[in-house]
């Protein structure tokens, strides 16, 4: 529109609610939600710690497979059928790996975002963290990327970038910055059909990428709430010393672009980091190191259990180390083992529990495992090979 038809600049003098109404348009297109206001302040500090909330649910690994993400979520009495979040003041903890292996990576990062601020407004909450796998897609490590996952990104990049082009017609709005700067147009040693695809999830999810600093940066990397301490991978005695609010600062700081370049903090990175450690995982309990635990958690004031993900428990979920460490990764994506959904509840009044949608359990569906259980969770009844059910 030229000045001329348009002599009292009303573009320039709504800019925001032009730059509001394409952003709706655009993260509509890309995942069919629309986002309620945010009442969360901008530029927050993200907290570590949290007081021990009423009733706390920790959600394992999701891995692009929104229906087994909805599914797990239903089990525990958090959504309703239309998605929306029924849980009140339950406070959630997801402990990383949304992408790789599936093809709805981004409708589960909308799907997260929406209960976030849904849950807020109830008086609940809704912590996402970091995996493994959300670090190595924003150091470019696509390795467990799938055909799905490329074309979901390549198809969020198209309507991106026609937003901007909307937001370029109004004068009154600054010009937006090229996701793709930077990139190459091709890659050595990659099939051509893919170069759309790789492109558009580097573009997203570099450190300063729209979908990297829009989601990932409200992921903490290591979170203590009461009497857990949180982390995808696993916790030593050196991390804590590092200090855990200097982690997830800095890793928040790396992902939003401001220090740090391509690859992420050493400690998040090797066999012994936080989100690839598996010292408290093995499915055998007798080769967790329960010394080195130990001494992780008496480091940490009123912790008594360290809770994780990362590992695929093929029983469920379970504990060891005398339930000191318990494993939350059932593989229910598609993508990883097909898994029955599983959730662990922590409530103030009565303890740990583990909410399943395995049928066998259906007359009490809550739990399959003694709560007081000093055996160990997941090692008290055999479990049957799992088949898909859905909630």
């Amino acid at each position: 529109m030229s000045s001329r038809e348009n002599p009292s600049g009303i573009c320039k003098d709504i800019p925001n609610l032009i730059s509001s109404f394409v952003d709706t348009f655009v993260d509509y297109s890309v995942s069919g939600i629309f986002l309620p206001q945010d009442p969360s302040p901008q530029n927050e500090i993200l907290q570590t710690r949290f007081d021990k909330p009423e009733r706390l649910v920790a959600v394992g690994d999701l891995h692009g497979d929104l229906d087994k993400s909805r599914e797990a979520f239903k089990i525990a009495g958090l959504i309703d059928s239309s998605d929306r979040w029924t849980g009140g003041s339950t406070m959630v903890v997801q402990v990383g790996d949304v992408l790789d292996r599936g093809g709805e990576e981004l409708k589960i990062l909308y799907f997260l975002e929406k209960l976030k601020r849904e849950a807020e407004r109830a008086g609940g909450k809704v912590l996402t963290m970091n995996g493994n796998h959300e670090i190595m897609n924003i150091e470019g490590d696509f390795r467990y990327v799938t055909k799905k996952g490329l074309e979901e990104f390549q198809v969020w990049a198209d309507w991106y970038c026609l937003g901007n082009k909307m937001k370029t017609l109004c004068s009154g709005l600054d010009k937006p910055k090229d996701p793709y700067e930077g990139i190459p147009m091709s890659f050595p040693r990659m099939r051509a059909d893919c170069f759309d695809g790789i492109r558009a999830r580097v573009a997203a999810l570099r450190p300063e990428g729209p979908i990297a600093k829009r989601f990932l940066t409200k992921n903490q990397t290591v979170a203590v709430v009461g009497d857990s301490v949180f982390v995808h991978g696993g916790l030593l005695a050196e991390h804590i010393e590092y200090g855990l609010e200097r982690i997830n600062e800095e890793v928040r700081g790396w992902i939003n672009g401001l220090k740090g370049g391509r690859y992420a903090p050493v400690y998040c990175r090797g066999g012994n980091s936080v989100v690839w450690l598996r010292k408290f995982s093995e499915e055998m309990a007798h080769k967790c190191d329960c010394a080195a635990l130990e001494h992780a958690l008496s480091t940490i004031p009123g912790v008594k259990r360290m809770i994780m993900g990362h590992t695929i428990q093929d029983a469920g979920i379970n504990g060891v180390c005398n339930d000191k460490a318990i494993r939350i990764d059932v593989g229910m994506s598609k993508g990883c083992a097909d898994g029955l959904p599983e959730v662990l509840e922590i409530r103030r009044d009565s303890g740990v529990r583990i909410l399943t949608s395995n049928p066998l359990y259906k007359e009490n569906p809550y739990s399959h495992l003694a709560p007081d259980s000093k055996t160990g969770l997941g090692l008290l009844v055999p479990v049957p090979k799992q088949v898909e059910v859905k909630a």
